[in-house]
């Protein structure tokens, strides 16, 4: 039996690629934020890379089409670093439904509709979380994550 390991730079690549949805998905943890201001320490570290990444004009509508045009549509990186950029991407764009959602319904700021709205941005932004965690796990050890609702969409589309 013989293993291939994984290159280094196609798991820093995936790495990068899955802060993309990581940093999109943040505005859907506003509400966990305040009712748990403790959990914002958890958060601290990145802020610098934040700041950066929210202070360019447009850098969320460019790092997308960077990393679909540049990485996943491009032959000369391997399948894995395809891979996991294309499910990042998936996820990123899965990440604009609730948005759409809750400009579409309204929910306004008291009520039913706002305690729903606050419960389903709280569960996007869990879920969002655990799948950057163990993207980035499973890419610092080489192994290939497959992220639930997206592994397969991206396996398609690779």
């Amino acid at each position: 039996m013989s293993l291939n390991p994984t290159p280094a730079t196609d798991r820093l690549i995936s790495v990068a690629a899955y802060s993309l949805p990581f940093f999109n998905s943040l505005q859907y943890g506003r509400y966990l934020f305040i009712q748990y201001p403790q959990l914002g320490t958890l958060f601290e570290p990145i802020l610098p890379f934040l700041s950066l990444y929210k202070s360019v004009p447009y850098a969320s509508f460019v790092a997308f089409f960077a990393l679909y045009l540049g990485v996943v549509r491009n032959p000369s990186f391997s399948h894995y670093v395809r891979f996991n950029s294309m499910q990042a991407v998936t996820l990123d764009v899965l990440l604009v439904v609730p948005l759409l959602l809750t400009r579409i319904l309204n929910p306004g700021r008291a009520g039913l509709g706002f305690k729903v709205m606050v419960w389903g941005h709280t569960g996007v932004f869990v879920f969002s979380c655990l799948c950057f965690v163990y993207g980035v796990v499973s890419s610092i050890l080489g192994r290939t994550p497959y992220l639930p609702f997206v592994a397969d969409a991206a396996g398609r589309q690779v």
